[in-house]
């Protein structure tokens, strides 16, 4: 099958969604990866965030599911709960007229429900790494039928604390499967774990940032005291137009920070693994619907999110590395829309940001704020 030929050999279901979608052109990622996981193949997949690795997977796996079978073919594991349900949204809209069905299985959720969703035997299951060991160790999820398992965000699940889980759950699905892995960045240790839970030889996809559509990114910093951060981003968020998404490096910190704007009087919404269900529903929805918006977050809790149409992302505490910059700046700019990252540093950060920039042929530029505009300082 030829790479982009794959839209006539899918099924007319998909082929209507896709429709639907509007999508014009599959990207790069979808390119290189569904005509390979439609033959079945193990796949270890890098690729920038925002770049249609979800539906990479979703709609070859979905064209690959025998209806008529009713029980678990697919399961599809994420590090977040957020993520979880990005996704399960995802194949609810793709599965639209297969009669395919589908469950989300999240920590932290009522177990007993769970156990009555897995009553009606989905086909395909999407979930975080412990839930769904916990329902399979209590034998109420069958894996007996599994073919496919997916990773998405596979860094994070091969993380020492989650390696055995995976490992487990792995062990449990059909001898004959497929493993597939996604991720934004690759390591080569994340590579090697993953190689050992496949049998035979995986393709290795990877999609640099060339092949990406570029957006109209701007990468830019303020410059102030460590004691200011606060006030330049409370000025930020009350007096730039921006839906934007801030990043601060851990939840004591993001708990501290949190408290005393909202006692400045900004409105703004917290995401981290402490959150609530409701209230992480209710901070994404709002991001997501409003014009106007700020949402703090940890790494971890932002894994994956997909937000459409946010205009900023604000380094609050500095990116550890190249990668965390790339993982959190990756939120804005998606597929070739215009963006603004903003980082809050202070002099002695400026060093650690241009080496940063340089590592990743990013241009800087220094900004101030006047009059409710970033303008060139």
């Amino acid at each position: 099958m030829t790479q982009a030929n794959f839209l006539t050999d899918i099924k007319p279901f998909l082929q209507t969604n896709w429709e639907k979608a509007n999508f014009q052109e599959p990207t790069a990622v979808q390119i290189k990866t569904i005509p390979l996981i439609l033959e079945g193949k193990d796949v270890i997949a890098e690729s920038p965030t925002g770049t249609g690795k979800t539906l990479a997977y979703v709609l070859p796996l979905l064209n690959n599911i025998d209806a008529n079978k009713k029980n678990a073919q697919i399961v599809i594991l994420a590090p977040s709960r957020e993520l979880v349900m990005q996704i399960f949204d995802e194949i609810k809209k793709w599965s639209e007229g297969s009669g395919l069905t589908s469950a989300s299985f999240i920590g932290g959720a009522n177990i007993k429900r769970q156990v009555e969703k897995l009553k009606k035997s989905p086909q395909v299951i999407v979930g975080t790494p412990g839930r769904i060991h916990e329902l399979i160790k209590m034998k109420k999820l069958k894996m007996h039928e599994v073919k496919t398992i997916v990773l998405d965000e596979g860094d994070q699940l091969l993380t020492p604390e989650h390696k055995n889980t995976m490992k487990d759950i792995i062990k449990t699905t059909l001898n004959e499967r497929q493993v597939v892995l996604f991720s934004a960045t690759l390591n080569e240790s994340t590579e090697s774990k993953a190689r050992d839970l496949m049998k035979g030889n995986p393709e290795i996809i990877k999609v640099g940032l060339e092949e990406v559509p570029v957006g109209d990114v701007e990468h830019v910093y303020l410059v102030c005291e460590q004691r200011e951060k606060i006030t330049i981003l409370e000025r930020l968020a009350k007096t730039v137009r921006m839906k934007a998404l801030g990043f601060v490096k851990d939840i004591g910190s993001l708990d501290v920070l949190a408290e005393k704007l909202e006692f400045k009087g900004v409105d703004l919404h917290l995401l981290h693994s402490d959150t609530k269900k409701e209230e992480r529903e209710a901070a994404l929805k709002s991001l997501r619907t409003d014009t106007q918006g700020l949402l703090l977050a940890t790494d971890v809790a932002a894994r994956g999110l997909d937000i459409v149409g946010l205009s900023h992302v604000i380094h609050f505490d500095l990116p550890a590395n190249a990668s965390q910059y790339v993982h959190r700046s990756g939120r804005t700019g998606r597929q070739g829309a215009s963006g603004t990252v903003v980082s809050i540093v202070t002099e002695r950060e400026v060093r650690e940001l241009k080496k940063l920039a340089n590592e990743l042929g990013i241009t800087l530029k220094k900004n101030r704020l006047y009059k409710g505009e970033l303008v060139e300082a």
